[in-house]
């Protein structure tokens, strides 16, 4: 073997070895995902942003290691009104270019009522697997029959949502997590709701307020589409990056295997979402 060939055949093989090495460590973090999902963030927690610079917001995300996201809807968010104008195959083109995937997006309960169907018929076109209303929008003074209507109405929604090939969810708040004639309105909603048309979507910051998102996740097997991740410091009574404070993030995703999880998204203030992005691509659950 010549001199040059002998450097081209070593220059092959070093790039071989470096290609496998990049790949190897690839697969590693990827292997270390929770539950083998991308991680995923809400857009609400960078919704001034986004309404600037959409394209943009989604890359500086990515760049943090984000590879899937949760949208507000566009067209009933006040918050993201500079973007009510885009169609949905613009917007999945840009999510795509981000390298990222769109399979969950929130509705006001105003949408849900008298905008189904073209909300639903936006959201076939974008690709969604998850219609999730982010709230009965019910008043502070609501009653627990004024609750259990709330869920009662929302079953026919799920049916309709069902219909057209993609699954409801609901997310709570605190709001669900008080105590009315004795009962735990987040458990009274769990008998209300269809098991089959609305899975729900656990919100991890109630935390804050004392209940454990693993607590629900064991008693609820099956009823869970989503979550969304925060963390919380007993000490600073604040929120902080994932992996900085109470929750017990191994065991939340242990038992959201058979909570039926199929999503998970941070929604933190900005500057958590970053750090928040490294701990859960470093933890293996």
């Amino acid at each position: 073997m010549s001199i040059r060939s002998r450097r081209t055949f070593l220059e092959r093989c070093a790039a071989g070895l470096s290609a496998a090495g990049a790949l190897t460590a690839a697969t590693d973090r990827a292997s270390a995902l929770p539950l083998g999902m991308p991680v995923g963030f809400q857009l609400y927690s960078v919704r001034e942003k986004a309404a600037r610079d959409f394209p943009g917001t989604l890359r500086e995300l990515a760049a943090s290691g984000y590879r899937s996201v949760e949208l507000c809807s566009f067209a009933g968010y006040g918050d993201f009104k500079p973007l009510a104008t885009m169609k949905a195959g613009e917007a999945k083109a840009l999510i795509r270019s981000a390298g990222m995937r769109c399979e969950s997006c929130h509705y006001t309960p105003a949408e849900m009522r008298n905008h189904l169907d073209e909300r639903i018929a936006y959201a076939r076109e974008l690709g969604l697997k998850y219609m999730v209303l982010s709230s009965f929008g019910l008043k502070p003074e609501a009653t627990l029959d004024d609750w259990r209507r709330a869920a009662d109405d929302l079953n026919p929604v799920g049916e309709r949502v069902s219909k057209a090939g993609m699954q409801l969810g609901f997310h709570n708040h605190n709001n669900e997590f008080k105590e009315m004639d004795g009962v735990l309105i987040y458990d009274e909603l769990m008998k209300r709701l269809d098991p089959r048309l609305v899975k729900m979507q656990f919100q991890c910051a109630v935390i804050s307020i004392g209940f454990d998102p693993v607590t629900y996740l064991t008693q609820y097997p099956g009823r869970f589409c989503s979550l969304h991740l925060a963390d919380w410091s007993k000490e600073e009574k604040k929120m902080v990056a994932l992996g900085r404070g109470v929750v017990d993030w191994k065991k939340v995703f242990q038992a959201a295997k058979t909570a039926g999880v199929k999503n998970y998204f941070v929604e933190m203030s900005p500057e958590l979402l970053k750090e928040s992005s490294r701990y859960l691509q470093d933890l293996k659950a």
